[in-house]
């Protein structure tokens, strides 16, 4: 995979990188910490400048996040309603109420989550969809996508520079970070269906 993106980098610079780290916000496997540090790197060997990498990597991310954003409007509220309907979720004690709450919800505060969402592993991706799902507006999203992805972009950026030949190691101390990160989304979750089905129990 290093060696790919270590072509596509030198072969075609800003282009490579702008739609590398799109589709790494469509695909979140796809390591944007391996992608990003080893284009730090890069501008101490290269022709690349780490403002030019920072501004195509912030446009990537803005192309990825658009596209997740769009997909989330189309899981409008009564098609999540429906869903919520089927016997399994049911069976989890979700309602088809509980979509418009979370909407509330997200039209309360979920607004800033965009901007620090755009900073957390796997988050950073998945936080557009019920951006979209709550019909943010496009403006409005854009601005804290830009603003969320330029800071994580020149984090890493840095950083890669900085390392030099060491980057990898960079890229080491991010995925033992996402690690945790994955483990704290599990809890949390598993933690929401004993909240939600403790709900139910209660009700009945």
């Amino acid at each position: 995979m290093d060696h790919i993106i270590t072509t596509l980098i030198d072969q075609y610079g800003y282009v490579a990188i702008c739609l590398l780290i799109a589709a790494e916000n469509v695909f979140p496997p796809l390591p944007s910490e391996i992608i990003l540090t080893m284009s730090g790197f890069l501008t101490t060997r290269t022709a690349l400048s780490a403002w030019g990498v920072v501004l195509s990597a912030t446009l990537g991310s803005l192309l990825g996040a658009v596209i997740l954003m769009m997909i989330g409007r189309q899981l409008t509220p009564p098609r999540l309603e429906r869903l919520l309907q089927t016997r399994l979720f049911r069976l989890l004690g979700f309602k088809a109420s509980d979509v418009q709450r979370a909407v509330a919800w997200f039209d309360r505060h979920g607004i800033g989550a965009i901007f620090y969402g755009r900073c957390i592993p796997v988050v950073r991706s998945l936080i557009s969809i019920p951006a979209g799902i709550a019909r943010v507006p496009l403006a409005r999203f854009t601005v804290l996508t830009i603003l969320g992805s330029a800071l994580w972009n020149t984090l890493l950026v840095g950083l890669g520079a900085l390392a030099g030949d060491q980057w990898m190691r960079i890229v080491k101390l991010f995925n033992d970070y996402t690690a945790v990160v994955m483990i704290i989304i599990a809890i949390l979750l598993i933690l929401l269906v004993i909240y939600w089905w403790s709900r139910r129990i209660r009700k009945n």
